[in-house]
């Protein structure tokens, strides 16, 4: 990846290559959290593939530069992007599933690098140019929690993204919800709703759902910010089993509750970007 500074011409040639690209995939959906710890990429690569098995073409854009965890659940770590003559190859997971970080374009030396934040906008920019997506139905990008350079520069480069909120059912994660909406307002990004994740455990045993934060958490977040509750995701301990595997849990499980509630959600989204 190259560091240099562009000048105009670059940088408008840059721009043309991301309006290109993205002119091919239909819907961008940024999925953001206040903090982590909430399962963020768990419900961004599980989202994906169940768009996936509902017959979509996806994209998982991994644009967090310290730690991401998209390569690890799916299987993608340590593996190499494929290159056309003038562009990056996503790297295919499942049929209509592709997917790619940062990860996998650096040499393991470069692993270690400390981004600051010039570099960390020229590297997502220089990902969302070069890489060749093909025609895509949706785009899922995962971010780092929070409010910083990456949420920043994937809102101000892409001109039609729409956000994702993923939270908790505790009380807590009003405020953390708070952050990403007034992130949303500032940058004029539509927030497509929020999706609550750990709402309680299904019993690998006997299937039982308990709540072990409360209830309605997600509900009355979402009800206090006007937004839509797109789905509530319970801690299933198959979901956990891959992420673990690097296999999407989704892909896998034909009838659970947490598959459920992906297609609740698929539905939802879908319902609301008709």
């Amino acid at each position: 990846m190259s560091h240099h500074t562009m000048n105009p011409d670059e940088q408008q040639q840059q721009d043309q290559r991301i309006a290109q690209t993205l002119s091919r995939i239909r819907h961008k959906i940024l999925v953001m959290s206040g903090k982590g710890g909430v399962g963020k990429s768990t419900v961004a690569v599980n989202l994906a593939a169940a768009l996936a098995k509902a017959g979509r073409k996806v994209g998982v854009l991994d644009v967090d530069l310290h730690g991401p965890t998209v390569p690890v659940l799916l299987g993608i770590v340590g593996q190499r992007a494929g290159a056309s003559e003038d562009a990056l190859l996503p790297l295919p997971v499942s049929p209509n599933l592709s997917a790619l970080s940062i990860g996998n374009l650096l040499d393991e030396n470069d692993r270690a690098v400390i981004w600051r934040g010039p570099m960390k906008i020229s590297a997502i920019r220089q990902l969302l140019a070069d890489v060749d997506w093909g025609e895509l139905d949706y785009l899922i990008i995962d971010s780092p929690p929070g409010t910083g350079d990456e949420p920043l520069t994937v809102a101000q480069t892409i001109p039609d993204l729409r956000a994702l909120i993923v939270t908790t059912p505790q009380e807590v994660s009003l405020a953390d919800v708070r952050k990403s909406i007034d992130f949303c307002k500032a940058v004029m990004l539509p927030i497509l709703g929020l999706v609550e994740n750990l709402s309680g455990y299904v019993c690998s045993q006997c299937g039982h759902l308990e709540p072990l934060f409360g209830e309605g958490g997600g509900r009355r977040t979402a009800e206090k910010f006007e937004l839509r509750l797109l789905g509530q995701v319970p801690i299933d301990p198959a979901v956990v089993r891959g992420g673990d595997a690097g296999r999407p849990y989704v892909l896998e499980e034909v009838e659970g509750p947490a598959s459920r509630a992906f297609a609740e959600i698929v539905k939802a989204v879908e319902e609301k970007l008709g």
